[in-house]
């Protein structure tokens, strides 16, 4: 009889265990959530390298500057990126889409000015899609944590995007455009 006894009492601890294994588990992640997750990690690679570029590469200070920013910044975002990543089993790639890739490549071939200018043009475009996917995320997601992470990076996108625009006037209004 204390067999029986003690049969139940095992079963009901595994019946708890399990179900607080089924707590525990990560919450449903959508494929927009998986999307951007992928795409916010590709970019903060992207940035990070294209930072490096600048830093390297560009003829005017401010835009070397923006280059280290860059690369602090999205070495930050991007760890939280990567931890959310791993707390959901999302599996995220090792590089950058081989279109950002390819681009910043088209970028690092230029020099000077010429540099300067495709690189500004490049970002600011790469900024405004950000802060658009951000927008995409908190509005169709379904992970908190992931609309977490839109939320806590859309300040750092925008500080970039404003600081790009602003060298990219001044370069404008200082004759930037001309290559003579």
């Amino acid at each position: 009889m204390r067999r029986l006894i003690i049969l139940p009492a095992i079963a009901a601890a595994t019946f708890s265990t399990a179900a607080a294994g089924f707590a525990a588990a990560p919450p449903n992640v959508n494929e927009q959530d998986r999307g951007f997750l992928t795409a916010l990690h590709e970019g903060n690679l992207a940035e990070i390298q294209a930072g490096k570029a600048a830093k390297r590469q560009a003829s005017h200070e401010e835009v070397r500057e923006i280059g280290k920013m860059l690369v602090y910044d999205h070495k930050k975002l991007d760890k939280e990126v990567t931890q959310v990543a791993g707390d959901l089993g999302v599996d995220l790639p090792s590089s950058p889409s081989a279109k950002q890739q390819a681009e910043l490549e088209q970028i690092t071939a230029k020099s000077g000015t010429e540099f300067d200018r495709a690189w500004l043009e490049a970002e600011v475009a790469e900024h405004r899609a950000d802060l658009a996917a951000g927008a995409k995320q908190l509005s169709e997601g379904s992970s908190a944590e992931v609309k977490q992470l839109a939320r806590d990076a859309e300040p750092v996108v925008q500080e970039h995007l404003d600081e790009l625009e602003e060298v990219q006037d001044e370069g404008k209004t200082q004759g930037g455009g001309d290559t003579t």
